[in-house]
């Protein structure tokens, strides 16, 4: 899979209920950071950082710096604001590898 580079920062998703909203921004050889706000993280906080983590690992995302205020959103929505989120920071308008998204995407 190619490599993306955060050039800016991003934003995917909404403050709707069931959804999660995610602010991504550089976070130059500090590896990633999360910082996630929910009113369910007692019961899935765990749960919701691992998704996030686990797909910027599978993008290639090393360092990031992200913000996550979740509604309650399900893990495929997570991972696909996520995604979004990247594409966006990296200025990727087109020719998404979604191939490669597909063999490791929930």
């Amino acid at each position: 899979m190619k490599s993306y580079e955060i050039k800016k920062q991003a934003i995917a998703g909404t403050l709707e209920s069931s959804d999660i909203q995610i602010v991504i921004t550089k976070n130059d050889g500090k590896g990633i950071e999360i910082d996630l706000q929910s009113s369910v993280e007692k019961q899935y906080g765990k749960r919701i950082r691992t998704v996030i983590h686990d797909t910027l690992v599978n993008i290639g995302i090393k360092d990031a710096k992200l913000v996550a205020v979740d509604k309650g959103a399900l893990d495929c929505t997570i991972a696909a604001r996520v995604i979004a989120a990247v594409h966006r920071a990296a200025e990727i308008t087109s020719n998404y590898d979604w191939e490669e998204i597909d063999t490791w995407s929930v």
